[in-house]
């Protein structure tokens, strides 16, 4: 099982990262990938056989954060509200400015978010995506359209709102 090892070595900060961004926290991606890790364990003979082994267990990742947010075994829920922002010139801007988005994608549909994970996270194609996902590319196509609309919205609704304010 050397192969195996190897291949947890090159491909577990990638892995670990891409769950970070598609679940939103560190604990919950490293659970999410240690159980997908012991699940190609299992199957690392017919895994290690593939075109592409790391787009496979990629996908296996895609596919338990999926069925984890549908089980409701991992839900979270946001209370309190949001922070204030920052000023631009402000040295917590840009930490404010990646909390927001992380509050955007947490807001998406779990699809959807899966969708811009995967197509500007990990730099996926449309054709690549579809693969991971099992679904058509049009399909893919939907999911980056709604979820770009929703979080362009978001965008617009607090810029209006803070010209109002001025």
């Amino acid at each position: 099982m050397a192969d195996y090892e190897d291949f947890v070595r090159a491909h577990l900060p990638r892995l670990l990262r891409c769950a970070t961004m598609l679940t939103g926290e560190r604990e919950q991606a490293a659970d999410l990938v240690q159980d997908v890790l012991v699940k190609a364990y299992r199957r690392w003979s017919r895994i290690s056989d593939a075109d592409h082994p790391d787009r496979y267990v990629l996908r296996m990742v895609t596919n338990g954060y999926l069925s984890w947010r549908r089980s409701g075994s991992a839900r979270l829920i946001a209370v309190g509200d949001p922070p204030d922002e920052a000023g631009p010139d402000d040295f917590a801007s840009e930490h404010a400015a990646r909390d927001d988005m992380w509050r955007r994608l947490a807001r998406l549909p779990k699809r959807q978010r899966a969708v811009v994970v995967l197509r500007y996270y990990e730099q996926l194609s449309d054709a690549d995506i579809a693969d991971v996902l099992g679904c058509a590319q049009a399909t893919v196509r939907a999911h980056a359209h709604k979820a770009l609309t929703t979080l362009r919205h978001g965008l617009t609704i607090e810029r209006v709102a803070q010209a109002k304010e001025t």
